[in-house]
């Protein structure tokens, strides 16, 4: 029903809803959720800050309680709620939410770990020191203000902002259509930025990225890769990519832990274990094997302790991948330019806080010089006030009142009105000699004051001059080191990058148990000492293989019946001097029934070498060790054996190598290994050594003239001998002694080319060790017997024996570096 006078004009659905979805959307994006370029701030942080400064809320009073604060802002500048209001006094009071927090808080004001802050009658604020620098001048004039939601009260549009908070606090929020993510920043960085932009205008983003080197989260943590740092300066978008800070803390019983001191951004650290506990419950994981959280006032720190032999490194790769601990920043510089939305790189926004600045120093200045010159003029009748004292009493004792005084000094001294008033407000007092020479000082004072404002409202380059001197100050007063570290990117992260390159030893049983054993663990002793636990055996069981290699090297798996197989040393599992280690066949793919007869420890495939392989019955082989670097699961053939043979043990050679085998029976030859042509992976071989009914190939080794080749027997016996007396001979031959092998030392055990500074490992089947010097072992020839090297119990016998890497860092790359041109071969 129509009412009298009423006008009703018909609209189609569709262009109202379009007029008035527009409307909601702008009055969303400029009056809620976007941070204005000038002072970094959203309508409702900026009537909180403005609120508190208005009540003398400031970092040098007491605090106030939240829940009047609230009050404060609702009764006069935002009607949307206590809960809107509190929320955001609650954020600007954390500090792993803000880098430089505006409110100093007292009470409970909620946790990393995502615990809500206490209700606003519970706890209590003030201002911040650094975000009075915000609010500072905002009693000159410096910035607009516009009537507040009832108005009855003035609010300011923007505040004068001597802080570049937009840049070292960041912004987020969601809009309609649009968002903002902007990042925070060290503030010293952006106020070197900012200085380099004032003095040069036309400065490229990359100068000024030299200095603002990228985001400063207040958790710290990593930030990996500057390309995208990069981009984001320069396009305003961009996807950091953050990491939490661990470290590998090693614990008495010989396990590692991970201790996480500090996460990602935003990242909940509640969340984030309840999520490391469930990866670890569903076996993603697998080799952790409890979390803690020892966080305390002084700081973060997330315990994770790992199974004896897990590797630290792989494993926080693991968590990298899996969980919070790597997360990613999407970062967007969208903020209010002019009261539009607008994307921004960061000399945009820089820009735009200058700007600002120049208006707000502007402004201030205008407003001071009025005061000055305000002030002036009334001194400037005091002056002649003082000149004429006798006849301004005179006048004012013969006037009826204020306003006729007033008339008759206007008229008679040509005063203003305003100089007339300030007259007649003087106190006698005034009149003293010494209050006349006070009045002769301020004003010459105020003249200086007067020429100087004038002068920077003349010269940008004062005003310019003026904003580096607050930047200076400021980074004075607030500066801080960062906090958050930019390492490199790995675009495909390799765990061998996360592992330390260090010296191992491989210990392989006769049952086919391995393990991975930090060559440290065992002390160096005297020739003929009883050593040490090196690997628990049964009784049945004994260690049949023994090498050294680098964390880093690729090993090769050759089986006795010549197959190929590779590991890298790193996945092999570490263990103890004295644990048995993990069943090779649940490390390779490979038959319970097959074993190990050998290993090759390599850095690259080199297309220089090539593989040279000897069976128990005297086959030899030479193969391109290129030809073996695309292995698959279940590996590859090395060489065809014969029915009744097995391959014994390989050697990585160059073309004009020479090559030793040395029998069970204490036999040997050394022949060029060009005497075996380079042959394709699925052959059989030639004859390297023609052997008699009984006897076997024990070894194979590499020829080196300036070391001397060491025969070690399995009663305990060894010897070293210089590689002149084994002359060359053709191949398949019978060869020549090597050792004269008796009841007393035993047959031949293992054969190794050495050096004065070396040192070898010697390993019984009951599993002792023995660390000797090759120092302490004579040079003796071909046909001995050898001196006792170790004292074995009875029964027990060696079954193995090789060089040590050095332990000193220097000393192990160098002998890291001999292992890959010459590996040993068991």
């Amino acid at each position: 029903m129509y009412t009298r006078n009423e006008k009703i004009v018909p609209v189609l659905i569709e262009d109202e809803m379009k007029k008035s979805y527009i409307d909601y959307s702008m009055s969303v994006i400029v009056g809620r959720a976007l941070p204005d370029a000038r002072d970094g701030l959203k309508p409702v942080h900026r009537r909180v800050l403005f609120a508190m400064n208005e009540i003398s809320n400031t970092h040098n009073k007491p605090h106030k309680k939240s829940a009047r604060i609230v009050g404060e802002v609702l009764g006069k500048f935002h009607p949307h709620g206590d809960s809107a209001v509190y929320d955001t006094m609650v954020r600007l009071v954390q500090d792993f939410s803000l880098r430089y927090p505006l409110i100093d808080g007292q009470g409970n004001f909620g946790s990393i770990d995502g615990d809500s802050a206490a209700a606003m009658r519970y706890t209590e604020v003030r201002m911040a020191k650094i975000a009075e620098e915000i609010l500072v001048d905002i009693e000159k004039d410096t910035v607009d203000f516009r009537p507040n939601f009832d108005e009855t009260l003035s609010e300011p549009v923007v505040l004068p902002a001597k802080v570049p908070n937009l840049l070292i606090n960041g912004s987020s929020g969601i809009a309609v259509g649009m968002a903002t993510n902007i990042p925070p920043h060290n503030l010293d960085e952006i106020v070197d930025g900012l200085k380099l932009l004032i003095d040069d205008p036309e400065i490229p983003i990359k100068n000024i990225t030299k200095v603002v080197k990228g985001p400063d989260f207040p958790t710290g943590g990593l930030i990996c890769g500057v390309e995208e740092i990069k981009r984001m300066y320069e396009t305003g978008r961009g996807l950091i990519k953050m990491r939490a800070r661990a470290g590998i803390e090693p614990a008495k019983s010989g396990k590692e832990s991970i201790i996480v001191t500090e996460i990602p951004y935003t990242v909940n650290k509640s969340n984030l274990i309840t999520k490391i506990a469930d990866l670890v419950n569903n076996k993603v994981i697998p080799g952790i094997t409890d979390i803690r959280d020892e966080s305390d006032k002084d700081g973060m720190r997330i315990v994770i302790e790992l199974r004896r032999g897990e590797l630290a490194r792989v494993v926080l790769n693991q968590l990298y991948k899996h969980t919070q601990m790597q997360d990613t920043f999407g970062a967007i510089m969208l903020a209010l330019d002019k009261g539009k939305p607008r994307v921004m790189n960061i000399k945009e926004m820089m820009i735009c806080y200058i700007d600002h600045r120049k208006e707000v120093i502007f402004r201030r200045t205008k407003f001071e010089l009025a005061k000055a010159e305000h002030r002036a003029h009334i001194l400037e009748g005091f002056k002649i006030a003082i000149a004429n004292i006798g006849e301004i009493v005179k006048i004012i004792r013969a006037a009826k009142d204020r306003n006729m005084a007033r008339a008759k000094l206007l008229s008679k001294f040509k005063l203003s009105e305003i100089q007339a008033n300030a007259i007649l407000e003087m106190r006698l007092y005034q009149l003293t000699g010494l209050e006349i020479e006070k009045i002769e000082a301020e004003y010459l004072e105020l003249i200086k004051r007067i020429n100087y404002l004038k002068s920077i409202l003349e010269s940008e380059q004062k005003v310019l001059g003026l904003i580096k001197e607050d930047l200076d100050d400021l980074k004075k007063r607030y500066g801080d080191p960062r906090r958050t570290d930019i390492v490199p990117d790995e675009k495909e992260l390799k765990i061998e990058d996360l592992i330390a390159n260090e010296g191992c030893l491989i210990t392989i049983s006769h049952r086919g148990y391995i393990k991975r054993t930090s060559v440290s663990l065992y002390r160096q002793q005297r020739r003929g000492g009883k050593g040490v636990s090196g690997m628990e055996t049964k009784e049945e069981d004994y260690v049949e293989h023994l090498f050294t290699a680098s964390t880093h090297d690729y090993i090769l798996f050759f089986t006795e019946d010549g197959m190929v197989h590779w590991q890298k040393v790193y996945e092999v599992p570490e263990g103890g001097r004295a644990t048995k280690g993990k069943a090779i066949v649940n490390l390779l793919n490979i038959a319970a029934d097959k074993k190990v007869a050998a290993m090759l420890c390599i850095r690259e495939f080199d297309e220089t070498r090539s593989i040279f392989m000897a069976t128990k019955l005297g086959v030899v082989k030479k193969t391109k060790l290129s030809l073996y670097s695309n292995p698959r699961t279940g590996g590859i053939i090395a060489i065809n054996i014969d029915k009744g043979d097995e391959l014994i043990g390989v050697a990585l050679t160059k073309q004009d190598d020479e090559i030793v085998l040395a029998t069970r029976e204490g036999q040997s030859i050394r022949f060029p290994t060009a005497q075996a042509k380079d042959q394709g992976r699925a052959t059989r071989g030639v004859r390297g050594i023609k052997l008699n009914k009984k006897d076997e190939v024990e070894s194979i080794e590499v020829v080196e003239t300036d070391a001397t080749l060491l025969v070690v027997t399995e009663n305990g016996y060894g010897k070293r001998t210089n590689f002149d007396e084994y002359r060359t001979q053709s191949r398949a031959g019978k060869g020549i002694i090597a050792v004269k092998t008796t009841d007393k030392n035993g047959r031949v055990v293992g054969v190794n080319k050495v050096v004065d500074n070396d040192e070898i490992m010697m390993i019984s089947a009951n599993g002792k060790m023995v660390r000797v010097g090759v120092k302490a072992i004579r040079i003796i020839g071909r046909n001995t017997q050898g001196v006792r090297l170790i004292n074995l119990d009875k029964g027990d016998r060696l079954v193995a024996v090789t060089r040590v890497i050095e332990e000193d860092e220097a000393k192990v790359a160098e002998a890291i570096e001999d292992e890959n041109k010459e590996p040993t071969n068991v």
